[in-house]
């Protein structure tokens, strides 16, 4: 049995290693991965969410699509669905377990797509 920073970190890998070709949107990607958690404490999992859904490059949307995967969802609606509608402690999981998934997404951003914080793109 697999604990959930193993899974994540699994599936996290195999997401940003998909990008390894494509630098532009790697850039966004990475840029993002290193800005959410920040937001996330400032602002709350859902407003967080619902910025970089509304106002995000291709590469910080295709980031929130892999959250998403990552954490279970069928889609990006369904991660900022289930982040409007639970109730208080699933909302606090759910902020746990993108918490933790973001920081596997910021280690592989800078090991695998070489992009570290002082290269984000800004929106």
């Amino acid at each position: 049995m697999r604990t959930l920073e193993q899974e994540l970190a699994a599936t996290i890998y195999e997401q940003v290693s998909r990008l390894q070709t494509d630098e532009e949107r790697a850039k966004e990607y990475g840029g993002m991965a290193h800005k959410l958690p920040v937001l996330i404490r400032q602002a709350g999992l859902v407003q967080a969410l619902a910025y970089v859904a509304a106002r995000g490059k291709p590469g910080a949307k295709q980031l929130l699509e892999d959250l998403a995967a990552a954490l279970g969802e069928d889609s990006t609606d369904d991660l900022l669905q289930r982040s409007r509608e639970d109730n208080l402690l699933e909302y606090m999981r759910l902020t746990r377990e993108a918490t933790i998934a973001l920081t596997w997404y910021k280690r592989f951003a800078q090991s695998v797509l070489g992009v570290e914080s002082t290269e984000e793109v800004r929106e």
